[in-house]
């Protein structure tokens, strides 16, 4: 069966092959498959299948039905409100759907960390570019591979980043996006549909939180050997994610 190169993602390209998507496997691959396999059991459908590993050592996942961001600036869909609230929706369903998730013992996670009680195990890397969109319809995300333990209250700000959008202004212009006056009003309107019951502006600090420490990692990651990180670090992203921390202290809630 023919294999089709796959876009979206941040990481190495993929391929479909009929209802399946494969990848290489990586040494974080087995704890994301258990995460899957949990996903499955409890009924979670806003994510792929595990379906093991094929004959040429590469992991199978079931593909997700839609169209995906591809590169910036994303379509029209990844900014309307609909999809800013059918992501909060999917986000605190996932959040329900892991709240007793307890990974194995030695699990491992690309980003490193260990699961604690008080965290769960997160996507970390759902923006447009790993969406599945299909007939107006969140069908759920792929690319899996930073999925690693952080507070829920860290997770809803990092999705929030991606969506809202809250990273740096320029960046946002660039991905397409130009009412950032509407900014704190999506901001509120995407916690609203989570569910969130505090002030907006604790999670604009969890997400400055999370923004210094991607920067920092970008940085001590981006000399080398990870490709991924080698070529954020070359774009400039953690000065970007700098430059958003600091617009961040302005934005009015």
């Amino acid at each position: 069966m023919a294999a089709d190169q796959l876009v979206g993602g941040n990481d190495q390209a993929v391929v479909r092959v009929g209802g399946t998507v494969r990848r290489p496997v990586r040494r974080w691959s087995a704890s994301v498959h258990e995460l899957l396999r949990h996903l499955e059991r409890v009924g979670f459908g806003g994510a792929p299948r595990t379906l093991g590993v094929d004959a040429q050592g590469r992991e199978m996942l079931t593909y997700l039905m839609g169209e995906s961001a591809g590169a910036p600036p994303w379509p029209a869909w990844a900014w309307s409100e609909d999809a800013l609230v059918q992501t909060a929706r999917w986000l605190r369903d996932y959040h329900a759907a892991v709240a007793d998730y307890v990974p194995a013992p030695g699990a491992r996670w690309r980003l490193g960390g260990c699961w604690t009680p008080g965290t769960i195990i997160a996507h970390n890397d759902a923006g447009p570019f790993n969406a599945a969109w299909h007939e107006g319809r969140l069908t759920g995300f792929f690319d899996w591979d930073f999925a690693g333990p952080v507070t829920p209250d860290s997770d809803v700000a990092w999705v929030a980043i991606a969506w809202v959008p809250l990273y740096a202004r320029r960046v946002a212009v660039a991905d397409g996006f130009g009412d950032l006056a509407a900014r704190p009003e999506r901001l509120r309107l995407f916690l609203d549909a989570y569910g969130w019951r505090g002030h907006p502006e604790k999670i604009v600090r969890e997400a400055q939180v999370r923004m210094r420490a991607r920067a920092g990692q970008i940085r001590r990651y981006g000399r080398g050997p990870d490709e991924l990180y080698m070529r954020l670090f070359e774009r400039g992203v953690a000065d970007d994610l700098d430059q958003a921390v600091r617009e961040l202290d302005d934005l009015c809630l």
